[in-house]
C-alpha cells in the first residue's frame, strides 16, 4: 500500500469507531435481521456495503468533489435519501406481523440488497465522510493521492463488511426471541420504524455525522 503505517494505524482506528456507533445503515440492518433472520440481515450488508463502494469510486474519480461544490445536488441528494429512510420507517410501522425468515433464493433477498443499498447510496453523509476523511491520511509525498484515496476507502469499505455483519450477527440471535413473542414483535416494529423515521429526519435537519 501506499499509505504509510502511522497513517494506517489511525485511520483503522477512526474508521472503527466511526463505524460501531450506531447510524442509518446500522440501523437499517439491525431492523431487517431482527424481521427478518440473520441470513436477510447479512444480505442488508452487501447491499449497504455496495452502496459505501459507489461512494468510494466516486471520491476517488472526483464526483464527491463536484457534489459538494453544487449548490443544487448536495441538497436533492440529501432530502431524497432522507425522504428514502422515514419511507422504511413508516413501512416498518405498517408491516404485516408475519415473521418469517425466507428461504434461500427468496426474492425479497433481492429487495433488501436492493434497499440496503439504496439507504447509503443516497446518504450524502457518507459523501461528506469520504470528501472530509479519506484526504486526511493521503500524504502527497508518496504521490498517487487518487490510488491512495481508493485504497483507503477500499479499506474502509472492507472494515465496514466486518462491523455490520457483527451488528447483523447479533440481531440475529436477538430476534430469534423477539419472533417468537407476538408483543416483542410489535415493540420491535414500533422503536425500529420510529428510529427509522427520527433518522430520516435527522439526515435531512439535523445532520448527524454518524454513519
Amino acid at each position: 500500500m501506499l499509505i504509510s503505517p502511522y497513517s494506517l494505524l489511525w485511520f483503522v482506528a477512526g474508521a472503527l469507531l466511526l463505524l460501531i456507533i450506531p447510524g442509518p445503515a446500522v440501523t437499517y440492518i439491525l431492523s431487517r435481521t431482527i424481521e427478518r433472520g440473520r441470513a436477510a440481515g447479512l444480505v442488508a450488508v452487501l447491499g449497504i456495503v455496495t452502496g459505501t463502494l459507489c461512494h468510494v469510486v466516486a471520491a476517488t474519480l472526483g464526483l464527491s468533489a463536484l457534489l459538494l461544490s453544487s449548490a443544487l445536488a448536495l441538497p436533492a441528494v440529501k432530502y431524497v435519501g432522507a425522504v428514502y429512510i422515514i419511507y422504511l420507517g413508516i413501512r416498518t410501522l405498517r408491516r404485516d406481523r408475519e415473521w418469517v425468515e425466507p428461504a434461500r433464493g427468496d426474492r425479497r433477498f433481492a429487495r433488501l440488497f436492493g434497499e440496503g443499498m439504496l439507504v447509503n447510496l443516497l446518504n450524502p453523509k457518507t459523501a461528506l465522510f469520504f470528501f472530509g476523511f479519506l484526504p486526511q491520511f493521503v500524504d502527497l509525498a508518496r504521490g498517487h493521492a487518487s490510488l491512495q484515496i481508493l485504497e483507503l476507502g477500499v479499506l474502509f469499505v472492507l472494515l465496514s463488511w466486518c462491523t455490520d455483519s457483527a451488528y447483523a450477527w447479533i440481531g440475529g440471535s436477538v430476534g430469534k426471541r423477539i419472533r417468537g413473542s407476538a408483543r416483542l414483535r410489535r415493540a420491535e416494529s414500533n422503536i425500529s420504524g420510529a428510529l427509522l423515521i427520527a433518522l430520516g429526519l435527522g439526515c435531512a435537519f439535523v445532520g448527524a455525522r454518524s454513519r
